[in-house]
């Protein structure tokens, strides 16, 4: 076995532990590994272990990456730029980072005219961390669904989320979130919320999607 089907088999195991400690079906978690800054042939040899779907955080760097690689989705979990938006709206699969309704009215403008559909989640911060990481207080929540209008271009999938680390509650708090959220709107929302130092506590509280960087690629 490969260095990398090494690392992808714990990080498998440490999923399907933390599910079967809260009784949720190991089935019901996402993988997606974080491959901003990691060489073509490493992500190559994940797509062969099964996995199509790659995280990258920076537009500009991702697109010579994408361009060798067409067979494969890119999903933009990096903060984005106005100016970058209809770049990322023709390269990458989804976007998880759209806090604002300035570029959520971006986004539509954009996606009517590209002719596509692109599915978005909303990227929220509970904590105050928004000048680090970006995202929506829970007060702009309201505000960012309404600037969407439920638009089928840019249907929603769920909130994303960087809690601080080392707080448990962080988890609980968004899970609460999205209870509220589901509620509201009567849709389905998927919680992206987990990386490699804390994806147990994060699937525990309902994660559905766990971005995995360094304890998939190795370090950098």
């Amino acid at each position: 076995m490969s260095l990398l089907g090494a690392r992808v088999a714990r990080l498998r195991s440490r999923i399907q532990r933390a599910c079967e400690d809260c009784g949720r079906d190991p089935g019901g978690v996402e993988l997606l590994p974080v491959s901003k800054r990691q060489p073509l042939a490493l992500v190559r040899e994940a797509a062969d272990l099964g996995f199509g779907s790659f995280g990258e955080n920076y537009v500009q760097e991702a697109l010579a990456k994408i361009a060798e690689a067409p067979d494969l989705d890119f999903v933009l979990i990096g903060p984005l730029q106005r100016n970058k938006a209809k770049a990322a709206l023709v390269h990458f699969r989804q976007i998880m980072t759209v806090d604002r309704p300035d570029l959520a009215l971006r986004l539509r403008h954009l996606a009517a005219e590209l002719d596509v559909v692109r599915g978005i989640w909303l990227q929220v911060d509970l904590w105050g961390e928004t000048t680090k990481v970006g995202g929506a207080g829970a007060g702009d929540l309201e505000a960012l669904f309404a600037a969407l209008e439920d638009d089928p271009r840019l249907p929603v999938q769920g909130f994303m989320a960087i809690p601080p680390p080392e707080d448990p509650g962080s988890f609980r708090a968004l899970g609460d979130l999205r209870s509220r959220w589901q509620e509201n709107t009567g849709r389905k929302l998927r919680l992206s919320m987990g990386m490699s130092g804390d994806l147990e506590e994060a699937i525990r509280a309902g994660s559905d999607q766990v971005r995995i960087g360094t304890a998939f690629f190795g370090t950098r």
